[in-house]
C-alpha cells in the first residue's frame, strides 16, 4: 500500500454500492442458470482470473469475478500473475486479467515477472486462449491504466483472441467495474454453453467480512495524539499522529494503511473564490473545500485553460509537447496558479470550473502500528509538505490538514485499506530485513512491535536514515529500547548530511554486503517502504549488487535470484 505522502491508488476500497451489486448480481447470475450435472461432478470449463495488484482491491475483485463464474457453473480460479509462467498460461482456456497501474505507467509489484516474460521472444504463443481486461487507475496521470492496456495488446500479438473490450476504469470504479464484469460472465456463459444446475450453492466462497468503513462512508475517528516527532530544528516537519477507534468495529493488521479523508485549506478556497468574484458563494466553497481536488490540477481544467487563453504560459509549454517540461512547469502550482496564469478575463464560470475539477480523494498512509500493541488505536507517521515560492505558501492537502486544521479531540473521517501482500512473516523464527529511510520507517514500527507481541524469535535488521542524526532521528528512543530488549537485532543508520560525502541506506547495504546475503541464504524477508521514483531503484540496485558480489555469477544470476525472492513472497515493496 502506498504509504506516507501518496494518494488513494485507482484499486481503492469497495464501496458499500459495489457490495450490495455483486451480492445482487451473484444472485441474479444463479438464478440464470447453471450447468446440468450432479453435486459431484466438475466444471466443463474453468476460468482463471489473474490479478495484479499494489493495495489488494485488483486482487478483490479478481476473487468476485471467480465467484461469479462458479455460481454460474464454471470453474474459478484466483491467481496472481507473477505466480503464472508462459506455459502455464497457453495452457489456459478462459483468462480475465484485473490490473491496477503503479507508478508511472508500471506494471504492479506482483505482476512485474509476469510481464517480463510475456514479452520475451521465447514467449508462447496463444491461438487457443480467451481473454479479457480489466484495468484500475486515474485519469490524472498521463500512463492512465497502461498496465492493462500493455497486458491486453501483448495477449493479442501472441494470437489470443479477445472474449470482450478491455475497461479502463477511473478512481470511482465501482460502476464501470461492475458493468463490465456483469457483460463477460455474460459471454462466458454464451460461449462455453455452460447451463444447468451443478447442485453447489451459488454463493462466493466464504471470506472476511469487508468494513462497512469505506471512501463513500468513513469512520469519524477522534485525532487522539498529535505529536511533532522531528526536531523542531529540522528542516522536515514529521509527525506521529493516533486514531482512536472507538466501537467501529475496525480492525488492521501491521503492513494495512490508512486512508484520511481531508478538508481543503480554506485560505486556497477563499483565494479562488475571490479569483473567481464568488467570494460569497457559501454553497461553492463547501464544494471546493470537501468535493474537489484544488492543489493538483486536473488534465481537464489544463486543456479547458490552454484554450481560454493562448497567450498564457501554460499554453506556450503544452505547446512546446514536451511531457517532461509540462511537468516541471506544473510541479508545485495549484488551480489558482494556473486560473491566475491564464488572466481574469480566461477564468471559466464557477459552474464550469467545478465540472473540470476532480473528486478530492482520500490519501493513503502506512500505518506504523500493531493491532497486538495498538488494538484500541492506529497510529501514522506523517511529513507535513510545506514549501513555497515566490509571494506563496502551499502546503500538502491531508498532511497539513491533520497538522494545523484538526482541532484536539476533533473528528477526522478514515478507513483501512489492507494490504495481504505486506506483511511480517507467518515464521515467527524468520529473519526479517527492513528498509525505509525517511517516514518510510512507518510500517517497520508496527512490525517491530508486532514481533515483540507475538514473543517472534526471527532476528530483524532495520536500515533506516534521513539528513541528520540530531534532528531527524524519529523513534529514537523507542528503537534504542528494542535494541536492548532483543526484539531489533540490527540498526543501521544512514544520516547522509552529517558528513561531507552522502550516505545512504543504499551505501550501508553495501557496507554490509556479506552478512546481508547471508541472512537472505538464511530464508530472510526483505521489505521496503518509501520513495518509489529515487530511492527504491537505488535500494533494489545495491541489492542486486549484493547479490552479485557475494554470488560471483553475475548480473543475470544476481536478477533471477531476486525475481525468486519475489515469487516468494520474500522480497516485497511498500512505495510510492
Amino acid at each position: 500500500m502506498p504509504p506516507t505522502g501518496s494518494l488513494i491508488p485507482a484499486d481503492a476500497p469497495f464501496s458499500a454500492e459495489q457490495e450490495a451489486w455483486l451480492a445482487g448480481f451473484l444472485a441474479g447470475v444463479a438464478a440464470a442458470g447453471r450447468r446440468e450435472g450432479g453435486a459431484g461432478d466438475a466444471p466443463a470449463v474453468t476460468i482463471d482470473v489473474l490479478f495484479g495488484t499494489q493495495t489488494g482491491n485488483a486482487e478483490f475483485l479478481a476473487g468476485e469475478l471467480a465467484a461469479g463464474a462458479r455460481a454460474r457453473g464454471l470453474g474459478g480460479n484466483v491467481t496472481a500473475l507473477d505466480d503464472v509462467t508462459p506455459d502455464q498460461l497457453a495452457a489456459m482456456s478462459h483468462v480475465l486479467v484485473v490490473t491496477s497501474t503503479y507508478g508511472e505507467g508500471e506494471l504492479p509489484d506482483n505482476a512485474g515477472l509476469f510481464w517480463e516474460a510475456l514479452q520475451a521472444e521465447t514467449a508462447p504463443r496463444l491461438e487457443g486462449l480467451r481473454y479479457a481486461v480489466l484495468g484500475l487507475g486515474d485519469r490524472g496521470y498521463d500512463d492512465f491504466c497502461q498496465a492493462a492496456k500493455l497486458i491486453d495488446t501483448r495477449l493479442e500479438q501472441l494470437g489470443a483472441g479477445r472474449l470482450h473490450e478491455r475497461a479502463d476504469c477511473d478512481v470511482d470504479f465501482e460502476e464501470p467495474a461492475a458493468e463490465w464484469s456483469a457483460a463477460v460472465l455474460e459471454r462466458l456463459v454464451a460461449e462455453t454453453g455452460v447451463t444447468g444446475d451443478t447442485g453447489a450453492s451459488p454463493s462466493p466462497e466464504p471470506r472476511a467480512p469487508r468494513s462497512p468503513w469505506n471512501k463513500r462512508t468513513p469512520y469519524r475517528s477522534r485525532l487522539a495524539v498529535n505529536r511533532l516527532l522531528s526536531s523542531p530544528r529540522s528542516a522536515k516537519e514529521i509527525r506521529h499522529y493516533e486514531f482512536d477507534l472507538g466501537d467501529s468495529g475496525i480492525t488492521y493488521e501491521a503492513g494495512d494503511a490508512l486512508a484520511v479523508v481531508p478538508l481543503n485549506d480554506e485560505a486556497l478556497v477563499g483565494g479562488l473564490l475571490a479569483h473567481l468574484g464568488a467570494s460569497g458563494d457559501q454553497e461553492a466553497a463547501r464544494l471546493l473545500r470537501a468535493e474537489h481536488e484544488i492543489r493538483t490540477p486536473s488534465k481537464e481544467l489544463i486543456a479547458d485553460l490552454v484554450e481560454r487563453a493562448p497567450s498564457s504560459e501554460l499554453a506556450a509549454v503544452v505547446a512546446h509537447g514536451d511531457r517532461s517540461d509540462l511537468d516541471s512547469w506544473l510541479w508545485g502550482r495549484d488551480v489558482l496558479d494556473l486560473l491566475r496564469d491564464a488572466g481574469p478575463a480566461a477564468a471559466p464560470p464557477l459552474s464550469e470550473l467545478l465540472s473540470l475539477l476532480r473528486p478530492l480523494q482520500a490519501r493513503q498512509y502506512s500505518i506504523s502500528s500493531s493491532p497486538l500493541a495498538h488494538p484500541d488505536r492506529i497510529h501514522l507517521t506523517i511529513a507535513s509538505v510545506r514549501y513555497g515560492t515566490g509571494n506563496r505558501a502551499y502546503e500538502g492537502v491531508a498532511s497539513t490538514y491533520l497538522a494545523d486544521r484538526v482541532g484536539e479531540d476533533a473528528a477526522v473521517g478514515v478507513f483501512v485499506q489492507p494490504n495481504a501482500s505486506f506483511g511480517v512473516p507467518a515464521d515467527d523464527d524468520a529473519p526479517m530485513v527492513m528498509i525505509g529511510p525517511g517516514t518510510g520507517i512507518a510500517p517497520f514500527r508496527g512490525f517491530l512491535h508486532e514481533r515483540a507481541a507475538r514473543g517472534a524469535t526471527g532476528r530483524n535488521w532495520l536500515f533506516f536514515g534521513d539528513r541528520h542524526r540530531e534532528t531527524d532521528f524519529v523513534y529514537e528512543d523507542e528503537l534504542t529500547q528494542l535494541r536492548k530488549d532483543g526484539v531489533l537485532t540490527e540498526l543501521d543508520l544512514a544520516f547522509s548530511r552529517d558528513q561531507a560525502e552522502k550516505v545512504y541506506v543504499q551505501t550501508r547495504m553495501r557496507e554490509r554486503s556479506r552478512e546481508l546475503y547471508g541472512w537472505l541464504e538464511e530464508g530472510a524477508h526483505i521489505y521496503v517502504c518509501g520513495d518509489a521514483s529515487r530511492m527504491a531503484k537505488d535500494v533494489e540496485a545495491a541489492l542486486l549488487g549484493v547479490i552479485a558480489e557475494q554470488r560471483g555469477r553475475g548480473d543475470d544470476d544476481a536478477a533471477e535470484y531476486l525475481a525468486d525472492l519475489r515469487r516468494a513472497k520474500r522480497y516485497v515493496r511498500d512505495v510510492y
